[in-house]
């Protein structure tokens, strides 16, 4: 029996799933969350053989819920759903451990297939969500995304320098590069493009 932690914030599917993925396959559904920071705790509590976890969530998201899990069970394997990956999440979520992505339009015979093949201690990737990373024509560094990122959630400069731990100078230096390669004439613009473009 392989045991799993759901967490999505869609409730029609994620109570679908709980539902449907004891039928297909030896898998008991220990608890469900419908947010990241639910995600975080009740995958410390329960310590799931497998973690299915969707990425795009409100409040912590699923790559945030997963590296604060990672640095407390470092373990933990994880299967990650996603309705578009959009380009340089994989990579993102690789680095962090991840084992699994998955469409979240697959059948769950589908993702019952891919939760037992991770406990076996393999991963899967979906073909559709490789070939979107494969395309990642994105010129930004990770670190130039995250000041991006904090920029387009509309913190300062000295903001994004204290929740990254950089110097201001860095932070304003890694938002010159993102500004020069989108060729945009203020932070602002650059993280509208970069949303724009799916690399946020």
């Amino acid at each position: 029996m392989t045991t799993v932690v759901l967490a999505d914030d869609e409730a029609l599917l994620r109570k679908a799933l709980v539902s449907l993925l004891p039928l297909e396959g030896e898998i008991t559904v220990l608890a469900e969350a419908e947010d990241g920071e639910t995600a975080v705790e009740a995958t410390l509590r329960h310590r799931p053989d497998v973690l299915v976890i969707d990425l795009e969530m409100p409040g912590v998201d699923g790559l945030g819920a997963v590296a604060a899990i990672r640095r407390e069970r470092p373990e933990q394997v994880v299967l990650m759903l996603t309705r578009h990956a959009r380009p340089g999440v994989l990579r993102k979520a690789l680095k962090l451990g991840v084992q699994g992505f998955v469409s979240k339009s697959a059948e769950p015979a589908h993702i019952t297939t891919v939760i037992q093949t991770l406990h076996e201690g393999r991963r899967w990737i979906d073909s559709d969500v490789s070939a979107l990373a494969l395309a990642d024509d994105c010129p930004l560094t990770d670190r130039e995304l995250d000041v991006l990122r904090a920029t387009a959630d509309g913190y300062s400069a000295a903001d994004i320098a204290a929740r990254l731990h950089l110097a201001e100078g860095t932070v304003r230096n890694y938002l010159s590069n993102a500004m020069q390669k989108t060729q945009t004439r203020t932070r602002h613009e650059a993280a509208r493009y970069a949303r724009e473009h799916d690399w946020l």
